[in-house]
């Protein structure tokens, strides 16, 4: 049985001052940001007045949340509004909203955030980025990734408080713990250090593991990106991969009223991430080669993209082309070629959309 969430998000613009901050820290400054605000649900059948509008329903009932903050001053509606708090505020104010929430986040800016997971832990998050070159030795002939090439890599922790540090030191932390990382990574060969001899973006994202988990016992997730559509991450015992595709699709919801305005034709640019996991292996050190992902998954891409989604939704006998529907039958479709496939996440706008996972996987990929 396929584990279903339903996805939204909302921007809202605000000033804060952290006042337990030391005085000489810049956040202890009045300041603003445009903050994003995220959850994931699951939503009980009958939820939405109209089979298939979910997402937009959902973000709707997000953004009439969050209207409460946004243009304001945040210390005037809690105490000390960190990202963990602003979380925390939300996840309250949604819970009496018949939502069964998986996750619900805040990003305060593009390298930093808070998420709070099903059992209602923090988890502060930050984004790094570094320039370096690699090669992996043991790919096959003529495999591009042989030849000596690079990337801006970008680097994700994310680190569970728990206790062991304040909250609102979190971020601190993380920063001091990464800062003599950066120095060995950035600029430089990965091929050379001890441990990434064959630095596959699996590979890596364990050696960061090894290397930050000592000063940051509460880390719970690192993730690679060695593109912005492809990477990997490591929890401590289990690797994950995905890659991202977009599609450029038409669609009406059939379930909808002739009147209703998702009745008509219209269309969106998807993103379609693919989430695989499994061990590694033993020789090239992945999960699965992220060519192959795409070369393995080419068939029923093309019957995705620059297509009518309603017309594809009727022959396969979905109960319409939503979100949540076609995510489900891209899971049980894909993992016909990609056994390792266990979760797909298919967003119609930035944050909106559904994710499908074959077992509950936890707080997610990223």
């Amino acid at each position: 049985m396929l584990n279903l969430h339903h996805c939204a998000q909302a921007g809202f613009e605000a000033a804060r001052q952290l006042q337990r901050r030391p005085p000489q820290h810049p956040q202890a400054r009045l300041h603003g940001h445009s903050f994003d605000a995220r959850l994931r649900a699951r939503l009980a059948p009958g939820w939405a007045a109209v089979a298939g509008t979910e997402v937009e329903q959902l973000q709707q009932h997000l953004e009439g949340v969050t209207a409460a903050l946004d243009h304001r001053l945040l210390n005037d509606c809690l105490p000390e509004p960190d990202d963990t708090a602003l979380a925390r505020w939300l996840q309250q104010r949604l819970a009496s909203a018949g939502l069964q929430l998986a996750q619900i986040g805040v990003q305060s800016t593009p390298r930093s955030g808070c998420e709070l997971d099903a059992s209602g832990h923090a988890h502060t998050w930050r984004r790094y980025r570094f320039e370096a070159a690699h090669q992996l030795p043991r790919v096959p002939a003529g495999h591009k990734c042989g030849r000596m090439h690079g990337h801006g890599f970008e680097v994700l922790l994310h680190a569970r408080p728990d206790g062991l540090f304040d909250e609102l030191d979190a971020t601190d932390r993380l920063d001091r713990a990464w800062a003599p990382l950066h120095q060995r990574l950035h600029r430089h060969c990965l091929n050379d250090l001890a441990g990434l001899e064959n630095p596959t973006s699996e590979v890596l994202s364990a050696w960061l593991w090894q290397q930050l988990v000592p000063a940051l016992p509460g880390l719970s997730r690192v993730t690679v990106f060695e593109t912005a559509s492809c990477g990997a991450s490591f929890d401590g015992q289990r690797y994950r991969i995905w890659k991202d595709l977009t599609l450029d699709s038409a669609r009406r919801l059939r379930q909808a009223p002739p009147d209703h305005p998702l009745a008509a034709l219209y269309g969106h640019t998807y993103t379609l991430r693919l989430g695989l996991g499994g061990e590694l292996d033993a020789v090239q050190g992945w999960v699965l080669d992220f060519g192959d992902v795409k070369r393995l998954f080419d068939p029923l891409f093309k019957a995705l993209d620059h297509q009518p989604l309603h017309e594809l939704a009727a022959a396969a006998g979905l109960p319409d082309c939503d979100c949540a529907s076609l995510a489900g039958w891209i899971l049980q479709q894909g993992r016909r070629e990609l056994a390792a496939l266990e979760r797909v996440d298919l967003y119609q706008t930035p944050g909106c959309g559904a994710l499908v996972m074959a077992t509950d996987l936890g707080p997610g990929l990223i």
